[in-house]
């Protein structure tokens, strides 16, 4: 039987969450999950630490494995995360059915709760990146109630302080008090995929976890929590 380390973005939480029991129901082997922001997670393992199993952005995943840092053909599309706005269930539903609607909705909520870009996850710098291009961060930015991952930002609306939440739409999903609005406009969307890879070392066990998250069951788990 083997312990394993998995290391995974906050945007594959809520899948891979849910599925870790059946794997280890299924396989007698543990799984410690360890979920964080990509910058956050990929900043830990090029400094040392050691996963069994790594999930990150398809980029960061494609960069690191050009390093020789993964085992061969080790890598694994898991899917893709769509960028959205959702409330604290109960709440008026805002229109962001176009951009306009969208900026106004910015303009109104007394509070945003997003990714702190410095924690390096990817919904956050986008969005921070959108504002500056409009030229409304400063004017936004003390409404913004900044979190370290994107599960923060979901509880950050249920516990009331933020009136609206913009990260990945799979990130509000698992939370019990959050109703997701939609994605954002289309003019303006961000999907980042997710790939997961076995780090050079890790255990033999790795491979069959990996399988497990690929499977054409597990894929249709990932759906339910909006990745495609």
């Amino acid at each position: 039987m083997a312990k394993l380390r998995v290391m995974s973005a906050g945007a594959m939480e809520g899948p891979v969450h849910d599925l870790t029991p059946e794997f280890e129901k299924a396989s007698g082997h543990q799984v410690e999950l360890i979920f964080n922001t990509v910058g956050a997670l990929r900043t830990r393992f090029v400094g040392g630490d050691s996963p069994d199993v790594i999930i990150l952005s398809s980029q960061v995943i494609e960069a690191l494995e050009k390093e020789s840092r993964f085992l061969p053909e080790s890598s694994a599309q898991l899917g893709r995360a769509t960028c959205g706005v959702a409330v604290r269930d109960g709440m008026l539903m805002p229109n962001i059915s176009t951009v306009e609607n969208f900026r106004k909705m910015l303009g109104f909520a007394g509070s945003i709760a997003c990714n702190d870009p410095a924690h390096g996850g990817s919904s956050g710098i986008y969005f921070a990146d959108l504002l500056k291009r409009w030229g409304i961060y400063d004017q936004l930015k003390p409404k913004m109630v900044l979190c370290k991952t994107g599960r923060e930002c979901a509880m950050s609306l249920v516990e009331g302080r933020a009136e609206i939440g913009i990260t990945f739409t799979s990130e509000f999903i698992p939370v019990e008090g959050t109703r997701v609005v939609g994605p954002l406009p289309k003019e303006i969307e961000y999907v980042n995929g997710y790939a997961a890879a076995i780090p050079v070392g890790a255990d033999a066990a790795a491979k069959d976890f990996l399988a497990f998250l690929t499977s054409p069951e597990s894929k249709a788990r990932f759906k339910d929590f909006g990745l495609e």
